[in-house]
């Protein structure tokens, strides 16, 4: 029987809640995984005929219990001092007092753990997505253009590299809680980009992939209700994802933010995102992300491109430059820069990219470059770097775009 949107949205919601009660409880992470989807599958089966309990998180809690307790005990000498566990634990429910009930939601320790420093980029984003996301490991393996195969076999693997770390399911300690913190924000952030403009194939967008960055957004500043930067990459993902709806024609094609139809933003997301960066940028500390949704509201916030205040936004560039050097940050600037004081200016600040092993090959530099050009009026060196940028990017949508930005300036000159 097919699961009803609305029961796919709460097993989404409740899974990754289920499984930080399990591990907590039980400590074995893949394990937990493997119970809770089980108790899922069991949910997504028999909820929509039978209707959704009246405590669907403790359902969930319970089956998966029950489940993982089967497991241990099909495994009595390799698994004995789980099975102990095990059997201390009522498996109809939390116990009173269990720091794993009902009123607690541990999906941040969870989210914690699967940004453990261990662990690559590339598996914290996999193992976020699978472990707190919900995503399936076929999902995951279609956004990112891999085998899925491939995609288990980095997931297993990132599973192992948490166990053999040593990790406890609990926040990290004070001292380490701020790093920590960045990484998880890196992930979410990670997320949302390739969510918004997919980094190959087809499409431009994987709206999958950016709602559920905001999603795990939202708990994080629930959960972290005081944190600047959490409401910054918030505010970032709204603002951002505002514009979805007006950056493509119908039939897929790119359209650039100065000739899109602001009419299109969601207004909703606009203003939600807007005054969580008016609150967080007064706090005592200033961070990129509240920086990078600074930016983004001064874009929102214009009705028409050319009332945009792109004095505003190359000093916020500056100061984003200052506390967070990057090559993307510089080229970004160089676009404030032209639009204030002239395409040559920006010109020679991406000049300062040139050398920089970080922009080697990417076709954003040369995307910029070609807007630059063409603004300055060169159109040959224009159409040049416009067809080099085309070449390197591995998205279709872009690359046709950029080749329609060549093709506009006419044939090369023999």
């Amino acid at each position: 029987m097919r699961t009803d949107a609305a029961t796919e949205d709460l097993l989404r919601e409740l899974a990754p809640q289920v499984l930080g009660v399990l591990v907590r409880r039980y400590g074995q992470f893949e394990e937990c995984e493997d119970a809770v989807q089980e108790a899922v599958i069991a949910a997504a089966a028999t909820w929509p005929a039978g209707g959704v309990p009246d405590s669907p998180r403790g359902w969930l809690i319970t089956a998966a219990s029950r489940r993982f307790i089967d497991q241990v005990r099909s495994d009595r000498a390799r698994r004995a001092r789980e099975l102990a566990a095990a059997d201390a634990t009522d498996p109809v429910g939390p116990a009173a007092g269990d720091p794993g009930g009902p009123d607690t939601d541990d999906t941040l320790v969870l989210l914690f753990l699967c940004c453990h420093p261990a662990l690559t980029p590339a598996s914290q984003t996999a193992l976020t997505l699978r472990a707190v996301g919900g995503l399936t490991t076929a999902e995951i393996a279609r956004a990112f253009l891999v085998p899925e195969g491939t995609m288990a076999a980095r997931i297993s693997r990132a599973k192992q590299q948490v166990k053999a770390a040593g990790s406890e399911f609990r926040l990290p300690p004070p001292g380490d809680l701020a790093e920590r913190l960045r990484v998880v924000l890196h992930v979410l952030y990670l997320i949302f980009n390739e969510g918004y403009t997919a980094s190959s194939g087809n499409e431009l967008h994987r709206p999958d992939l950016a709602r559920e960055a905001i999603r795990l957004a939202r708990l994080g500043r629930r959960l972290l209700p005081a944190d600047g930067e959490v409401d910054g990459l918030l505010a970032l993902m709204l603002l951002t994802d505002s514009r979805r709806g007006a950056r493509t024609t119908p039939g897929g094609d790119l359209i650039p933010l100065d000739e899109q139809d602001r009419a299109r933003w969601d207004a909703g997301l606009i203003a939600e995102g807007t005054a969580l960066i008016s609150a967080a940028m007064a706090g005592p500390a200033l961070g990129p992300y509240q920086l990078q949704a600074a930016i983004a509201a001064t874009h929102a916030n214009a009705a028409h491109a050319q009332d945009t205040d792109w004095h505003q936004v190359h000093a916020l560039y500056r100061i984003l430059e200052r506390i967070a050097p990057n090559p993307m940050v510089t080229l970004n600037r160089a676009v404030a820069l032209a639009q204030t004081s002239g395409p040559r200016a920006g010109l020679e600040l991406l000049a300062a990219l040139n050398g920089d092993p970080r922009m080697a090959g990417h076709h954003r530099l040369h995307t910029v470059r070609a807007h630059l050009l063409e603004q300055a009026g060169d159109e040959a060196a224009a159409r040049e770097s416009y067809q080099r940028a085309a070449r390197l990017t591995t998205s279709l949508a872009e690359r046709r775009y950029l080749e329609s930005r060549a093709a506009r300036l006419g044939p090369a000159r023999a």
